[in-house]
């Protein structure tokens, strides 16, 4: 809902339990007001009204206040907008005009003018959940945009401020961190093309809150390149959050007459009820707006890489499909290996069509019989990336980033692909398209495995653009396949978690959250994962015992079934290795998780207890039922294993566990917990309550 004051001049947008409000003064600067419990407009006209403080010696009036700080005039703080042309720096803008649009699609457009740029805040309320993006409209002559931020997000005063992110690496990804906002800036990022490894777009901003209670100030934001996100705690204590597209102001884009620049969605949150209660909010947002037909279960998949890896055939993925579809599965996808000269990561990326020697028909005579099976279809791709080894280098090696006369760095032997370039972009679009339609697939799960090192555009008079470029031409492509095959699934891989954000999960059914399939490693990986992001993209494989990838770790096919059944389950272990006890096991394991698939993937989720040291568990519950998993890492000294104090039930029902058949009291289960059962070192159970 919007709300504007007569005088039109200041702004209150609400949702369910929250409202953000700001307001314009007579000197047209645009001061934020409140975001927070909801409140109604004379409320924010009240605080509008209140005057700035004092002025100080060294410091400014507006530092800490403004909604969306430019770069000049009387300001020491980060600008979110930082503009060049050939005759000056800065900006010195004056207000236009408003515009509002009513619904559940609704935006407020405030549009301000400095010379021959117009630049428009944008703001939409959806659910509790404020986007924030920036329209800039050259009109004059030539500028260049240093830094072009989504959004500023200013906190209300108030002491000890904590910080949380997600940060990691390669097989550690979102590993959740939580630390005291000291003076000066705190900045996250990557520079490295993609969206990465090492953090994800997202922080928290807390001063007392626990997992059920408490106020939580939560930002995320929608880009897949580089980007950046600087949390200040100014001089009066103040707190301020910009961040957007690029990492540096080296130089975003160059904008020409008539040229304009969008940036991404910087989305915020407010809740009361706790770091649960926040990610459950951005969980319903993301279900409701941004993830692609989020309200049809995701199937459970098997994935040849671990079982083949290179080593493929026709006959061999036949073979494989016929176990993964005797224990249950659902989609049946063939990794690496299927294209080109592809007999190993030297040759072949680049050249998008199925091996002779390993599918002389193709794929669609597999295809066919995966479908035959009862099971759908899918297949890894990697466009972004080219080997120098293939048709495709050899046919266009200046397609690649590189910079002149310098060394081109191959990663995991490849080189990045210049998707900034229109021809580039039409060779994808029609390799793809043609594979698309040359066989009835499915789903694509589509990786990303190095980052940018040189990238460099020669012949490009502002070659910075192909940061930016990058991501928007890739947006694109999916958007344009997507039109055209409509029935087809995709996956974000980065090689795990190194390309997850707002912005490609609003172009993919799933992520692939780490390429680390350790199940014990992965509880901690799910929980920070789970910060942010809904159970229903974090796909979770079920690998081989030891784990032959990362630590050789040994682990019970039940302990592997249940970390994988807390997300969208797969099964990556070479079956043809299991033994029948083993593929009877998995078999009832995938049974199980189709039962309790849509409280997983659609319902609400509580971290009952976050994954260190020995008990650990979480809990969705989606209308009248409720599952409980839960991981016991180890047992010490013979301890009895504490209850699970359960959440999210009425107090007043009872409830049947269906495993023991059992029923319990909902007051009961609220405030002295169930009993799990579980005893020694890596013990996992799952626990279905159904209410009667």
């Amino acid at each position: 809902m919007l709300e504007i004051s007569d005088n039109g001049r200041t702004w209150l947008l609400s949702g369910p339990l929250s409202s953000y409000a700001v307001h314009l003064t007579e000197d047209d600067e645009l001061l934020h007001v409140h975001w927070g419990p909801r409140i109604a407009l004379a409320d924010a006209e009240a605080l509008a009204a209140l005057p700035l403080p004092a002025y100080r010696g060294f410091e400014s009036q507006l530092d800490g206040r403004e909604e969306y700080p430019v770069e000049g005039g009387p300001r020491f703080v980060r600008p979110a907008l930082s503009v060049r042309t050939e005759e000056r720096r800065g900006t010195e803008w004056r207000f236009e005009a408003y515009e509002a649009e009513e619904g559940d699609d609704g935006e407020l457009r405030l549009r301000f003018r400095d010379g021959g740029l117009a630049i428009t805040l944008h703001y939409r309320m959806r659910h509790d959940v404020v986007e924030r993006w920036v329209t800039l409209d050259n009109e004059g002559p030539v500028l260049e945009l240093l830094r072009a931020d989504s959004a500023t997000w200013t906190l209300p005063d108030r002491e000890g401020w904590r910080l949380s992110h997600l940060h990691g690496r390669w097989a550690a990804e979102s590993q959740l961190a939580s630390v005291p906002l000291t003076y000066g800036e705190k900045v996250i990022g990557s520079r490295r093309g993609h969206t990465s490894h090492q953090h994800l777009p997202w922080v928290a901003l807390d001063t007392d809150a626990t997992e059920e209670l408490g106020e939580v100030y939560g930002c995320a934001l929608g880009w897949s390149g580089s980007w950046r996100i600087a949390v200040a705690q100014l001089p009066d204590a103040r707190v301020q959050i910009n961040g957007g597209a690029g990492y540096d102001e080296s130089g975003l884009l160059r904008l020409q007459a008539g040229e304009s620049f969008t940036t991404p969605v910087f989305a915020g949150l407010w809740s009361e009820g706790g770091f649960g209660g926040a990610s459950r909010a951005w969980h319903a947002y993301q279900r409701a707006y941004v993830i692609p037909h989020a309200d049809r279960d995701r199937p459970v998949l098997f994935n040849s890489w671990e079982a083949t890896e290179f080593d493929i055939s026709e006959e061999q993925q036949g073979a494989l499909a016929r176990q993964a579809a005797a224990i249950g599965v659902e989609l049946f996808v063939v990794d690496d290996g299927w294209f080109g000269k592809r007999v190993n990561d030297r040759a072949g990326l680049g050249d998008w069509t199925p091996n002779p020697d390993r599918f002389p028909g193709g794929l669609k005579p597999l295809a066919d019989e995966v479908h035959a099976l009862g099971m759908q279809f899918g297949i890894w791709v990697e466009p972004e990336m080219v080997n120098a080894d293939s048709d495709l280098y050899r046919a266009h090696p200046d397609w690649v980033q590189f910079q002149p006369g310098r060394k081109r760095t191959e990663f995991r032997n490849q080189l990045v692909l210049n998707l900034a370039r229109p021809d580039v972009q039409e060779y994808l679009w029609e390799r793809l398209d043609t594979l698309l339609s040359s066989a009835p697939i499915d789903y694509v799960k589509w990786d990303f495995n190095r980052c940018f090192t040189d990238a460099g555009w020669p012949g490009e008079a502002y070659p910075q653009r192909l940061w930016i470029e990058h991501v928007h031409a890739l947006y694109a492509l999916f958007d344009r396949l997507r039109a055209a095959h409509p029935g087809v699934a995709f996956e974000s891989c980065s090689g795990g978690g190194g390309r997850i954000d707002l912005g490609i999960m609003s172009r993919t059914d799933e992520v692939w959250t780490s390429d680390n399939t350790d199940p014990l490693d992965r509880l901690a990986i799910q929980h920070g994962f789970t910060q942010i992001h809904p159970a229903r993209v974090m796909a979770a494989w079920v690998t081989d015992s030891p784990n032959t990838q990362l630590n050789g770790r040994v682990s019970s096919l039940r302990f592997r079934f249940v970390s994988s059944m807390a997300g969208v389950l797969g099964v990556g272990g070479d079956l043809t290795r299991w033994t029948e006890e083993e593929l009877a096991e998995a078999g009832d394991w995938v049974a199980l998780y189709k039962e309790i698939r849509p409280l997983v993937q659609r319902g609400d989720l509580y971290r009952l207890r976050p994954p260190q040291g020995g008990l650990s568990a979480v809990q969705y519950v989606h209308g009248d039922e409720s599952v409980v998993l839960a991981w016991l890492q180890a047992q010490s000294y013979g301890e009895p294993v504490p209850a699970l104090r359960l959440r999210g039930l009425d107090a007043t029902a009872s409830y049947e566990c269906l495993e023991t058949g059992e029923v319990h009291r909902g007051a009961v289960l609220l405030h002295h917990g169930l009993r799990t059962g579980l005893r020694g070192d890596l013990d996992a159970t799952v626990l279905r309550l159904r209410r009667i």
